[in-house]
């Protein structure tokens, strides 16, 4: 016989109660949306109530926002991505606010429906979604050659998923740096939890301006985390900036493709939806990319769209697609606790716009429009070293 924790109990009871509170027509909408849902959360309360590395469905927060100010946050970032095709973010000097609004309204829903690396992979033949991700995160420390005494930087860490499987196969130190506090203390959280805080810190700060001394670095990479930058070239100078002479910078970009038309209405509605579903000021080319790291002193050693490397790996929005029912889950889940008071109010139109932004995803993907992860390696000169 099973035994029911006293949380389910006691959520049972609370919904019960809020739910008599409501009109016919909420109860119907609620009943609708949460029938299928309301199961699925009953079983995860059951079988994973003690199981604290991600929120569960009655802790999605808005972050380090106040519950009180999610909707009206959200109705900003919203209002900050202008009308017209290809406009993205129109006042460029409020990105890096933007984008720390933009992560303390996700982190919750990423950590809960995606895990702890906020990225997409290749699938690997033969190997499950999370071997696949290890494996592209691994390929990070190799390309910059990292090992034991080594110094590191995560440009854009998130909750350090990336981080801890970096820090792990090389040895060597990573620092991550991201602009959300939230994220923080998250990427601190688990970093103790996961065994692997003597290898890693985590500060907060804007990576256009980052709190490091010159050439501290042996290394840096960034995992779909400069797309955010207002400007590329500034946040690759201040990578420049921090790295020794000779060492390495590697990051996999968000780019527009060699198939992509500026002048088809379809293309341009595509990206228009992916720049505004994952706080982008805009969608920059991969070889626009690539000039922006040789204008700001790097050598470019590799340029390759991971994407299409390889004619055996499965396509990397492989898992958006497969995930489609349990989106749908998720959101009724999200509808649910938004309907009876127990998510904060905004929590629901944030949830719809990354369901929304993976149908685009996908799109972006089946077209080849689109890559998440065109792998950029550049390296700073030696002749550097006097400067």
């Amino acid at each position: 016989m099973v035994t029911v924790p006293a949380v389910v109990t006691k959520t049972v009871d609370r919904l019960t109660a809020e739910f008599d509170k409501l009109s016919t027509t909420q109860k119907y909408a609620v009943g609708v949306a949460g029938g299928v849902a309301s199961l699925y959360l009953v079983g995860s309360l059951l079988y994973k109530g003690n199981d604290k590395s991600k929120p569960s469905t009655f802790e999605l927060t808005g972050g380090s926002i106040e519950a009180s100010k999610v909707k009206e946050e959200f109705d900003a970032y919203a209002d900050s991505y202008g009308k017209n095709a290809g406009e993205g973010i129109v006042d460029r000097s409020k990105t890096v606010h933007l984008v720390d609004i933009f992560y303390s309204l996700v982190t919750d829903i990423y950590e809960w429906g995606w895990g702890q690396s906020f990225h997409f992979s290749p699938k690997l033949p033969n190997k499950d979604l999370r071997a696949s991700e290890a494996a592209h995160e691994a390929r990070i420390a190799a390309l910059l050659r990292l090992k034991p005494g080594m110094k590191a930087l995560d440009c854009g860490c998130g909750v350090g998923g990336p981080m801890r499987t970096v820090a792990s196969v090389s040895g060597a130190h990573v620092t991550g740096i991201t602009i959300n506090q939230y994220q923080v203390d998250r990427a601190k959280h688990h970093n103790a939890k996961q065994g692997v805080a003597p290898l890693t810190n985590v500060v907060r700060g804007d990576f256009l301006n980052m709190p490091f001394k010159d050439c501290t670095f042996d290394g840096a990479y960034a995992i779909e985390a400069t797309c955010h930058a207002p400007k590329l070239e500034g946040v690759y100078g201040e990578i420049f900036r921090v790295l020794k002479p000779g060492c390495y910078f590697v990051s996999y970009e968000w780019v527009s493709t060699h198939k992509y038309d500026p002048k088809n209405p379809e293309h341009v509605r595509i990206i228009d939806e992916i720049n505004f579903g994952n706080g982008l000021p805009e969608m920059r080319t991969w070889k626009e990319a690539e000039d922006a790291g040789k204008n700001v002193g790097f050598e470019l050693v590799m340029s390759l769209d991971l994407a299409t490397a390889s004619i055996v790996s499965g396509p990397w929005y492989e898992r958006l697609r497969m995930g489609k029912y349990t989106h749908a889950i998720n959101h009724a889940l999200v509808t649910a606790v938004d309907a009876v008071g127990m998510a904060p109010k905004g929590l629901k139109e944030v949830h719809h716009m990354l369901v929304e932004v993976a149908k685009s995803l996908i799109k972006g993907g089946e077209t080849g429009v689109f890559t998440p992860m065109h792998l950029l390696l550049f390296q700073k000169p030696e002749a550097t070293a006097s400067a």
